[in-house]
């Protein structure tokens, strides 16, 4: 999982997480402020009322009466004013039932004493709890609707920030690290962000980057160089080595001896073609202008290897198609990839096994199988299946240069090579070439 996706995610949990516990308390918070706002209303009223009296006097309220009372239509608010001779109340705040036209009302009440003419009254102003509780109620869901927005809000806003904040590690991922073919020879240029974290990796990863460039050049210098200046000493030795094997007065004792020389001459001249074919490769000195028909191709190459089947009796199933042609390859190295494939196969086949070579096309892209029924690999193995001068227990002969070659040749050529194997049952190699390969 991307680190973009997850610090989303971990955003939009941590919101909607406060957002469920905010919506748990809600109703005791809202229910809370109702009555709160409730117990604040009753004050004011309770100040009006004394107000009028202060200014107007008692009767504008008893006209004539003793006691004083009234309720709204609904009964939901009450005011009661009647004499009264203890005066210890004052101020009391408090959830009581009232009886009005014979109803029992749970009402929020504000109780107060004060005194006109050297008399105390009493004074009630009530506000039925079901309607503090339906306030309560109405607030919650708008508060909710309110909230569900903002969090919503906050989680798109987090999103586009998060996206925006990490867009240079982003960047980076996609041009520094994601399908790079090795050498890099694309301009690196500096990143663009205020965020020194992803400045400092970006110069790390180009610095790194160019340290590699600089190894593989002059690894390939000192390869190219070296087969070059190697060729000339070995091709005189050879010549040397073959006119005295033609010296009618060499002892016989001798001739073995140079017979060994001569063999060791030839691995090495074979090792070091194969260092310059590397190097010819990688220095990019092959054109793609050929086209190559692939059945015909990999039949030439069994003909040359027709000795070695016969030796070890293997059976050859070849399935491929006659109608397919390669487009936009090098003849030379594509014929040396499949020999070199094939050559491994037979090497490492049991006597009297199979190799098979078939091919299929599927959603553009055409594969060609090389399968044989040999000694196989284990995980180990086929991880360092493409590095030069790797042989394992079972190979007693060659270089370990064959397989790093059709690597070499594969990426050039822009071939996608993968390989399975198991230990005892065989190896299977699978060339995948692109659309463009079928395309004139």
């Amino acid at each position: 999982m991307k680190l973009q996706t997850k610090l989303s995610l971990f955003a939009a949990a941590v919101t909607i997480g406060f957002l469920a516990l905010f919506v748990g308390l809600l109703p005791y918070l809202m229910q809370r402020i109702a009555f709160q706002n409730t117990n604040k209303t009753l004050i004011q009223q309770r100040n009006k009322v004394l107000s009028a009296i202060k200014k107007n006097g008692i009767d504008f309220y008893l006209e004539g009466d003793t006691a004083y009372g009234s309720y709204s239509m609904l009964k939901d608010e009450y005011i009661s004013l009647e004499p009264f001779n203890d005066q210890s109340v004052s101020g009391r705040l408090q959830t009581a039932q009232r009886i009005i036209d014979r109803d029992t009302i749970s009402y929020r009440i504000l109780t107060d004493t004060f005194t006109v003419n050297q008399q105390p009254y009493l004074l009630e102003i009530g506000k039925k709890v079901t309607t503090i509780t339906e306030d309560g109620i109405a607030l919650q869901k708008n508060t909710s609707y309110i909230l569900v927005m903002l969090a919503v809000f906050i989680i798109v806003v987090q999103l586009f920030y998060t996206r925006y904040l990490l867009k240079p590690l982003d960047y980076i991922i996609r041009t520094r690290l994601i399908k790079r073919t090795f050498p890099f020879k694309d301009p690196k240029h500096p990143l663009k962000t205020t965020t020194y974290d992803f400045s400092y990796l970006d110069a790390s990863i180009r610095a790194l980057m160019q340290q590699v460039n600089d190894a593989f050049e002059k690894e390939k210098e000192f390869t190219s160089n070296a087969s070059h200046e190697l060729m000339t000493p070995i091709s005189i030795l050879q010549s040397k080595l073959e006119n005295m094997l033609m010296d009618p007065g060499l002892p016989d004792d001798t001739v073995p001896k140079l017979e060994d020389m001569m063999r060791i001459v030839n691995r090495l001249k074979k090792i070091v073609n194969s260092l310059l074919l590397i190097s010819r490769i990688e220095s990019e000195q092959y054109t793609f202008n050929d086209q190559v028909s692939v059945k015909r191709m990999v039949r030439e190459v069994l003909e040359e290897l027709q000795h070695r089947i016969i030796e070890k009796g293997l059976i050859i199933n070849e399935a491929l198609s006659n109608t397919v042609t390669l487009h936009h390859v090098n003849k030379d190295l594509l014929f040396q990839l499949f020999y070199n494939l094939i050559h491994n196969a037979i090497k490492f086949s049991k006597s009297k096994g199979a190799i098979t070579i078939k091919d299929q096309t599927e959603n553009g892209v055409y594969s060609i199988f090389i399968i044989d029924t040999g000694v196989g690999m284990n995980k180990n193995q086929l991880e360092r299946i493409f590095d030069r001068f790797k042989k394992d227990q079972y190979q007693r002969e060659g270089f370990g240069l064959g397989l790093s070659i059709v690597k070499s040749i594969a990426d050039y050529l822009g071939i996608k090579i993968t390989v399975t194997s198991q230990p005892n049952q065989g190896t299977a190699f699978d060339l995948q070439f692109s659309r463009a390969h079928l395309e004139q």
